[in-house]
Parts: structure tokens; sequence; C-alpha cells
């Protein structure tokens, strides 16, 4: 056994009893008396949990809670949020799992921070959980990286392409494992897509249209009395000071997504929060998971009536809607493709249900996004969707959305990461931010 593999082991095992401790979880040991789950896997040891840290507690990471506990793999001991109805929603949530799964355990009180500083500080936390908005994703990761914590940071990774970077140069300097939240990778449909488009059984691409939705706009909502319970300083974070609306983040009344990401201060419209799920199967598909398209032409009524990307190999790729929402569809020479959630059809439709062959290529197969990133931590290996595969994904994104702006064709070099001869698109590659929250980029 060489000396990382034995110190990963001793970590988990100490990290495991601080935990249990810290946290006041009593874990019965089934694997002593034999027990299994539905599944016929073991329970595991208490010191094989992993113990989470959620930052965002909103609709999302609430979500994420049942994903993560579902995984019999993993405890919550800390949450950070700073809209205390939406926090004591997701410690309900928290108590009901246990309350209905008595094997993973007894709930304890987990405690809430405002500032999520605090809970980077506990020492019984092996991983974050980042769910904010889009425009706390690279503060909050950047930090949490120092902090010597493991992290799953949700999609679309950074606001910014600097920030995205910032990110994945945090996450290789600290040698943390990082999950991007694009939980699609770890879907069959999306899998099959990837091996057929990469074993040419459409034949060469020639095109790809990907229908996602608008750019973002500006934030011009009017101003709302802020909520009892929302620390809205806090939540603005690195952010300008703007007036409250509730589209930005509802009263947990309304179970619905908030709508800051329709605004360009928070996110980039549904081109990055649904395209940070179909431009990324595109990426996985074309092997392009380290570099990107080489250049972005803004819709100019004339020869290119929609967004279109253009690769170094020729494949040309736009924003466009067609029959099919928040869907792809590849046109090869010898067929074609698309593919939605839980949806997929080919031509020939025989393709459908092709078995990819073990000579094959194949791409990396992942059954549970949760899983994945709790074996990667184990191992100390990349998982499915790795920091530098959510940064390359939200730049194809950003990239679009700079154009959008500019109106204008834009050279870019995906090794550089920047605009050929472009100081103004260059410009939008970052963004300013405030001296508490801000990170360098």
């Amino acid at each position: 056994m060489n000396e990382e593999n034995k110190n990963a082991i001793s970590r988990r095992g100490f990290v495991g009893k601080a935990t249990a401790a810290a946290a006041g979880f009593m874990i019965i040991p089934r694997f002593v008396l034999g027990g299994k789950r539905t599944d016929g896997s073991r329970y595991l040891a208490p010191s094989d949990m992993i113990s989470l840290g959620f930052i965002g507690t909103g609709k999302q990471g609430r979500g994420l809670t049942n994903s993560f506990l579902s995984t019999g793999e993993a405890r919550i001991v800390a949450l950070s949020e700073v809209y205390k109805d939406k926090a004591q929603l997701t410690l309900d949530r928290i108590k009901t799992h246990y309350e209905k799964n008595t094997e993973a355990g007894s709930y304890s009180d987990i405690p809430v921070y405002n500032d999520f500083r605090e809970l980077l500080a506990r020492k019984d936390v092996d991983a974050v959980v980042i769910a904010l908005p889009d425009h706390w994703h690279a503060a909050a990761a950047v930090r949490a990286a120092e902090a010597g914590k493991d992290i799953y940071c949700e999609k679309p990774l950074a606001l910014t392409v600097r920030e995205g970077r910032a990110m994945v140069d945090a996450a290789r300097k600290h040698k943390r494992v990082f999950q991007t939240g694009s939980m699609q990778r770890s879907w069959p449909e999306f899998r099959q897509t990837a091996e057929l488009i990469r074993n040419g059984y459409i034949g060469d691409i020639k095109h790809i249209k990907v229908n996602v939705g608008p750019p973002p706009v500006p934030y011009t909502l009017p101003a709302e009395p802020i909520p009892a319970g929302l620390d809205w300083t806090a939540w603005l974070g690195p952010n300008a000071p703007v007036n409250f609306n509730s589209e930005l983040a509802p009263p947990i009344t309304k179970d619905v997504f908030p709508n800051w990401r329709l605004y360009k201060e928070f996110g980039g419209g549904m081109v990055t929060d649904w395209g940070a799920h179909m431009f990324d199967i595109v990426q996985w598909s074309l092997d392009m998971d380290d570099s990107g398209p080489v250049e972005v032409i803004a819709p100019d009524g004339k020869e290119h009536p929609f967004l279109t990307y253009r690769y170094d190999n020729g494949i040309t790729m736009t924003h466009e809607k067609w029959d099919w929402n928040n869907a792809i569809h590849f046109i090869g020479t010898e067929g074609d493709l698309k593919v939605q959630r839980k949806k997929l059809e080919t031509t020939p439709a025989s393709l459908k249900d092709k078995v990819i062959g073990e000579t094959e290529k194949h791409v990396y197969k992942s059954e549970n996004h949760y899983k994945d990133f709790l074996d990667a931590m184990r191992n100390r290996s990349k998982p499915i969707c790795d920091v530098e595969i959510g940064h390359r994904t939200a730049t194809v994104c950003n990239i679009g959305n700079i154009a959008y702006q500019l109106k204008r064709p834009l050279q870019w070099n995906p090794k550089k990461e920047s605009f050929k001869n472009d100081s103004e698109a260059n410009a939008l590659l970052g963004r300013s931010m405030n001296d508490t929250w801000g990170i360098k980029i």
C-alpha cells in the first residue's frame, strides 16, 4: 500500500470519528450485524461516512440534501444560509430523512451559519456542497479549497471565465476533489449520446443545434421590502448593492426556482442555466473537455441568423430554437441524433439502443453523480465532471453571452482563454467584486 493510500485511510478513520462526536450522530454500525441495503450492498461503517457542509439551502440545495443522503454514504453536519426560512425548511427535510431511514442513524441538531467561513473552519467537514446563486460560486469555492475542503459546486460553474479559471487553480493548488453539478453526465441517454458520437455512428459531425433559451438581461426589477430573516447584504456577497426583489429570492411559500439566473449581475440567463447542461454534453461528445470553440459569431440577421460557434475541426454549433426544448440535435454525414432528458432519438433508429463494444471508445461511466463524487473523494481521483470540465463548459456559455452583448464575431483562443486582438471583449471575461468577498481573478 502506498503512502498516499495509507494517509487517505488514516484520515477517513480520524475524520469519521471526529465527525460522529462533534455532530452528535449516533450511527448504527449495521455492517457489524451483517445488515444490507435493499440493493444488496452492505451499510458503510461509521468511519467511512463522509461529512458534508451545505452552503446555500434554497430549492436546489434542498434537493441536493436528498441526493447525497440517499447514497447512504454521507451525513450532513452543518449548513450555511442567509435566509432563515430556507434553512429551517432544509433542516426539516433532513430530519424527515432520518425519521424515514432509521438505519442511517439518528438525527441531531445541525448548526446553521450566516457566514459560511464559520462552516469552513469546522474540522469535521470533509466537503462542501455549494448551491448558491452563480455570482457567489467562485468566492465560495476558492475559499473552500483554501480551507482544505473537497467541493461539489452547482452548475453553471462560474459567472465569468476568469472566475472559473480561479476555481480550477485553487482546486489544483490545494489538491481538492471538485465535482461540478452537471449531473446529466451520470445519466444513460447522455452517456449513450457521447459514445455514439465519439465512435462515429452518425458519421462526421457537420452541425449541432442547441436549444436552451435566451441570454441574460440587466437587472431592473423594482424594489420590494426585504423579508424578515433574510440578510440581503450577505445574499449579494461580492456584488454591488441593488434593491431587493422577491424574484431573486422567493419566499418558501413559492416552491419555484428563483429568477436571479435571468439577470446578468447574478447569472447568465438560460444560455448558462440550461446551456451548462446541454453545451456540456456537446463538449463531452466532441471530446473537448479541455478545450472549446475557436470562434463565436453573434446573430447578424443575414449569414448567421443564430449565435454560431465554430470549432477548430470545422464543426459548427448554433444556439437555436428547434422542435425540442432544452435539447441537442447532432447532424452527421450518415445520420443524426436528438437528445433531451429521458429522450433519445437516432437516425438510423437502431442506434438508440446500440451496445458499444468493449474495444470501442468509451467515456467515463457514472450512474450516480453524487456517489461518484464521494468515491472520488475516497480515491483522491477526478470525478466525472471535474472542475476543469465545468469551467470549460461554462466558458462556452459565457463567451456566447459576450458575443450577444457586443453583437459581433469574436475569435477565441481556448488555450490562452482570451479573445484575439479584442480588448473590449477581453474586459468582459471578468468583473468587479467588492473588497469584502472578492477574490483574485
